[in-house]
């Protein structure tokens, strides 16, 4: 039910909080289980986010470990389709915990369910694909091994910043990937669908230099039309007045404690997508109590439509 719910409205901010979502083989984002997402990890949760509101079918995503330290987050976290991977980082006396976890996805798969996987294991803010881990494969293996018809898709997510407000997205999504031949040698069969992996994604997942801007801004930028900048512009500024009492705060804290931890871009959206509502709600709470009437609806169309005139005009890239 929490999924539910939280898919709902971020399907709808989702689009507000990110300026441009582009997506390629977009009609595979109504593909139905079972099937196991293989994605690169760029920027945090936001990764999983982003793709949860796009596909049609439930999306249960692999998170680390010890996110799941205290129960009531855990308890918060199994409620969003999140279940625990557990790395060599977190310790070894955790490691038997991920056959758990395992099984909680086979049996995803036995319902045609989707699971994603962020199979370089580690989030980096960059625009580089890293070596991958096995634990995909490995994950496909035993569906594999049970006669569950899996397939793998990788899928390439790129953003436009890691530290701008409102970015733009480019998700390339390759083909599937099936069982291949196995030829007796368990780790030359997880190489060989490792392999198959880090190939498509190599293609999927862009290449640019964190001081080249000039290659970020033609890769990511896109262009507005000079009289809708010319007509938006006013609103862009009362967006970006209203809103500055809830967003500086917000992004000043969050970037002092978490910028230096890769994780402050999904933090800061994450935190807007719980909050805004409780904003919006105190703008009509206010203008109820000092005008009456149906005052209380302007806020309610006003904010949000300023936002998004404000997020289509700013700066795109870093």
């Amino acid at each position: 039910m929490l999924y539910k719910l939280l898919k709902f409205a971020a399907r709808i901010a989702i689009h507000l909080y990110c300026r441009n979502i582009r997506v390629s083989n977009k009609s595979l984002l109504k593909s139905n289980g079972p099937l196991l997402l293989a994605v690169n990890h760029p920027n945090s949760f936001l990764d999983a986010i982003i793709l949860a509101t796009l596909f049609k079918q439930p999306v249960h995503s692999l998170a680390r470990g010890d996110a799941f330290s205290k129960k009531w987050v855990a308890a918060i976290l199994h409620g969003l389709n999140i279940l625990p991977v557990y790395r060599e980082r977190e310790g070894q006396e955790h490691i038997h915990k991920n056959y758990s976890t395992f099984n909680s996805c086979i049996s995803l798969f036995k319902q045609d369910g989707i699971v994603l996987i962020f199979t370089e294991a580690l989030c980096e803010n960059e625009w580089h694909l890293r070596p991958l881990k096995k634990g995909t494969a490995r994950l496909a293996s035993i569906a594999w091994q049970q006669g569950i018809p899996l397939n793998i898709l990788p899928i390439g997510i790129n953003y436009s910043s890691f530290k701008l407000f409102g970015k733009n997205v480019q998700i390339n999504i390759g083909s599937f990937i099936d069982q291949p031949p196995n030829e007796g040698n368990n780790g030359k069969f997880l190489n060989t669908v490792t392999n198959q992996i880090q190939q498509q994604l190599q293609t999927l997942v862009y290449e640019i230099d964190s001081n080249n801007k000039h290659k970020q801004a033609l890769v990511f930028t896109v262009l507005v039309h000079p009289l809708l900048k010319i007509t938006l512009a006013p609103f862009a500024l009362v967006g970006y007045l209203l809103h500055f009492p809830l967003f500086y705060p917000l992004k000043r804290y969050t970037f002092k404690k978490m910028y230096a931890e890769g994780h402050y871009d999904a933090i800061v959206t994450g935190a807007l997508l719980l909050s805004y509502p409780l904003y919006i709600v105190l703008f009509a709470i206010i203008c109820w109590l000092f005008a009456g009437d149906i005052w209380w609806l302007l806020p309610i169309i006003l904010l949000p439509f300023t936002a998004w005139c404000y997020i289509l005009l700013k700066r795109q890239t870093d």
